[in-house]
């Protein structure tokens, strides 16, 4: 259900005072030393649901030993971080950097954008509102990074192309955007639309997704979904309630990203320095795996040796053609960041990690498998992946994430080879397949006893919906005391929606009482449309009521439920 409350249209002055206003405060916070201590060294109680969590359960079980050719001890940092890889992402004695996500370009070149501040800055650590975005270049997307040019003052970058090519460079209140990834790069602002919807904890650290059309996806610090038909055009809320687990922390730092199969959100809770994972096949609607996305002692080497980073923050992901995750990014600190002081030993940077990318995985069946069907999948060889020779078939589970993350699951009852694919059954009694399921999950080992996972598609599951949303009703009362209501529903998913039923509803007591209801048409997407309603619902003048808008789709697709305040008769 997604609840809403208040009028809110963000202009571009209104939203850079309030950001101002926001940074300020942050700012002032975090140079409070006792509570930035306190802060960062919460240490959270893992839920008892996590208890039996098999390897490969978690997202922090696909990271993999950290790569680099230089291992130095005679560096800045605390004896934690030592040696340490320092060709692995991006450092050096004049800069403390921090964010930073990778394009790779037409050159063939891997390009970071990343932001710093001098390290021998007064404020330390917390010259971080006065950052510079830099472009560094490397020949690998592991490192070492070199700073090639300056962009501009910004914080927290992220880097996107869009559809028609261009590129742009995010920073809080603002972007950059380019022809071409050397430049010359223009400062903008976007526009945001919150299409009467609270705006969840203000709009910084955003994060970006491009959708199959071209068009983004982005989600706010507060976990807010919006979208965008351009990725430059108006941002327009979707969302009301933030997409994040239920369970204390400050959330912060999310990262968005699509594949192949689904979309994939990391948030980090930054007080207590662990982080979640969830899932989505549209963006909007969202599931919470179980097990730590990631947390402190992630970056080690193939030795065993661990770079014991204290703060990791500022996850981004770089892909592969398929849209896998192959590499995680991080700001990392080696100390609290009140601890780092201008001109001392210890600094920020970041780094590179590897990612187990999965497999690519078809699901053959052509519905969801009843009790006594088999499940059917196709294992794709890849480069490097021979399924039939690398595979310990007997290993492998398939079925709902929730049941293979602890281990259960269905097991194979057969195989054979097809061409360099295989294909492989599994009892469906055990996979818990319902037709809610949008990604089912194989998880095993291959035969040098390492951790392999893959998600598939199922062909009962939209993956490009419509996505109807309505605004909140302009309301009059006539002289017949009837409720007249106009109200604007948007579509803000990739195709034409299906005729629907849209319902007005107004709360009394526990019970929500019907206060009028009518056919919608169909809507294009990025369309809209007008509704009238009309009913013998008499409103007392200057009342506050609570409604909220069911929008129900008739093809199977879970409608939209918008709830909010309003005064009818003012």
């Amino acid at each position: 259900m997604w609840t809403s409350t208040g009028d809110l249209c963000i202009t571009q002055s209104m939203f850079q005072k309030t950001m101002r206003r926001m940074t300020f405060a942050m700012l002032s916070a975090l140079c409070v030393v006792g509570t930035e201590t306190q802060a960062q060294i919460i240490e959270r109680p893992r839920p008892a649901a996590w208890k039996g969590l098999v390897d490969g359960g978690r997202f922090m079980d696909r990271f993999l030993p950290m790569q680099g050719k230089d291992l130095r001890s005679d560096v800045w940092g605390d004896d934690c971080v030592k040696p340490r890889y320092v060709d692995n992402g991006i450092e050096d004695a004049q800069n403390s950097y921090w964010g930073g996500n990778i394009l790779r370009g037409k050159d063939g070149k891997y390009h970071l954008f990343v932001c710093g501040w001098p390290e021998d800055s007064e404020k330390g650590h917390f010259e971080w509102p006065n950052s510079i975005v830099y472009h560094a270049v490397c020949d690998n997307p592991v490192g070492p990074f070199k700073i090639q040019s300056t962009i501009g003052p910004g914080h927290n970058p992220e880097a996107f192309q869009l559809a028609d090519g261009r590129y742009v460079v995010y920073v809080i209140n603002s972007y950059y955007i380019a022809n071409d990834l050397n430049g010359r790069w223009e400062k903008k602002h976007f526009d945001f639309d919150a299409r009467d919807r609270r705006i969840i904890e203000g709009l910084s650290n955003l994060t970006f997704a491009r959708r199959s059309d071209g068009s983004f996806l982005m989600v706010c610090r507060g976990g807010g979904v919006w979208v965008s038909q351009t990725g430059v055009s108006p941002y327009q809320q979707v969302t009301d309630r933030r997409i994040y687990p239920a369970v204390e922390g400050a959330f912060e730092d999310p990262v968005v990203w699509k594949d192949h199969v689904q979309y994939h959100v990391i948030v980090n809770d930054w007080y207590g320095r662990i982080a979640y994972y969830l899932r989505s096949p549209d963006g909007v609607r969202w599931v919470v795996d179980s097990g730590e996305a990631y947390m402190p002692g992630i970056a080690f080497h193939s030795d065993g040796t661990k770079e014991d980073w204290f703060k990791y923050e500022r996850i981004k992901i770089f892909q592969d053609k398929y849209g896998r995750a192959i590499q995680a990014n991080f700001a990392v600190v080696d100390v609290l960041k009140a601890d780092d002081k201008g001109n001392d030993n210890h600094s920020s940077k970041n780094i590179a990690i590897p990612l187990n990318p999965g497999l690519l995985i078809d699901f053959l069946n052509k519905e969801v498998p009843g009790e006594n069907q088999e499940v059917v999948i196709r294992i794709k060889a890849e480069d490097g992946f021979d399924p039939a020779r690398d595979l310990d078939f007997k290993s492998l589970r398939f079925g709902a994430p929730q049941e293979v993350d602890f281990g259960r699951g269905a097991v194979m009852t057969r195989m054979k080879q097809d061409g360099r694919d295989v294909i492989v059954a599994f009892d469906s009694k055990t996979s818990c397949i319902t037709e809610k399921e949008f990604a089912p999950k194989l998880l095993g080992k291959n035969k040098k006893g390492q951790m392999v996972f893959g998600y598939s598609r199922v062909p009962w599951i939209d993956y490009e919906p419509a996505i109807l949303s309505a605004r909140k009703p302009v309301f009059k009362c006539s002289e017949n005391h009837k409720s007249q209501m106009s109200i604007r529903v948007d579509n803000l998913g990739l195709k034409r929606s299906l005729p629907s039923e849209i319902k007005l509803e107004v709360q009394q007591g526990n019970q929500w009482v019907l206060v009028d209801s009518t056919q919608l048409a169909a809507v294009d997407s990025y369309g809209k449309l007008e509704v009238s309603m009309e009913a013998e619902y008499v409103f007392e003048p200057k009342k506050s009521y609570r409604f909220r808008i069911v929008v129900a789709d008739r093809d199977r697709q879970p409608g939209s439920v918008f709830e909010f305040d309003a005064v009818p008769r003012s």
